[in-house]
């Protein structure tokens, strides 16, 4: 006869089938301790939206905003193949031929005349924000 595990006991095997029942046939909480319970989903409709201040929602980190994470990933995302250190007419040139959206175009030609080491560079230089880390 298999019991399935070699490490316990047919008593201790046989309690764990029960406590695990309600999880493997799908219908309902286990008899395992609380702590062991899913933590029930939210209803259909009922949205955390206003729960955080401005500038301090999920995935936004310290001293920069929503918008400007989004920003940031655009340039990042159209300025990827550009080959760093750059100056501001090359990465207006690397915009134009990646077909970057004009959005981006105007503010690649928006940065001061100078060069840059990477992304996060221009990105400080347009003003988007920098996170801050605490150590």
């Amino acid at each position: 006869m298999d019991r399935g595990s070699a490490k316990h006991t047919p008593r201790v095997d046989e309690q764990q089938k029960h406590e695990t029942e309600g999880l493997v046939r799908g219908g309902g909480p286990t008899h395992a301790e609380e702590w062991k319970e899913p933590e029930p989903m939210s209803a259909t409709g009922e949205e955390s939206h206003g729960k955080y201040p401005p500038g301090h929602e999920p995935g936004t980190p310290e001293g920069i905003t929503q918008e400007g994470v989004e920003a940031r990933s655009d340039l990042a995302r159209w300025l990827n193949d550009s080959h760093f250190p750059s100056s501001k007419d090359e990465l207006v040139r690397q915009a134009q031929d990646g077909h970057a959206p004009d959005h981006i175009v105007g503010m690649v030609r928006g940065l001061p005349d100078r060069s840059f080491e990477n992304v996060a560079q221009v990105a400080e230089a347009l003003g988007l924000g920098m996170e801050k880390r605490r150590w």
